[in-house]
């Protein structure tokens, strides 16, 4: 189902996706690397890709709050 949206949206709107898996690593999490291609072509054709290094954002908030149980 995700290729068909992808491929509905491909060259007529935009899409925004956000991953921690690289794209090789694409081909395990679909269980069929033919498929991982078809979606990995048409999301980044045209792409502009940004490449976030770094802690993430919302850990930062809880681990800087009460909220942590510290034993």
């Amino acid at each position: 189902m995700l290729f068909q949206l992808i491929n509905k949206r491909y060259e007529n709107r935009s899409t925004i996706i956000t991953s921690n898996i690289h794209f090789d690593e694409w081909a395990n999490l679909f269980g069929d690397p033919i498929l991982a291609n078809v979606i990995l072509d048409r999301l980044l054709h045209h792409a502009h890709i940004i490449n976030i290094n770094g802690k993430s954002y919302r850990t930062k908030d809880v681990l800087n709050s009460d909220n942590v149980c510290n034993k």
